[in-house]
């Protein structure tokens, strides 16, 4: 996974995190594990607030799928 598969990684995010209330989650967060997630092979630095709120939002549509 890279930072612009915004939908599988937050498919991740949302199995491992089922409980967890996107819009409640830190940026500092979610970065954090979104890099941690297994199959995530991208540069960390290349993250930005615009992808992480992209990820944050895909993430939201999963849990109130």
């Amino acid at each position: 996974m890279k930072w612009t598969d915004t939908r599988e990684i937050a498919i991740a995010l949302f199995d491992k995190y089922p409980d967890l209330k996107p819009l409640e989650i830190r940026f500092t967060d979610l970065h954090k594990w979104v890099t941690e997630l297994d199959g995530f092979e991208d540069d960390p630095q290349k993250s930005n607030e615009k992808i992480l709120e992209a990820i944050q939002m895909m993430w939201l549509e999963e849990a109130e799928g």
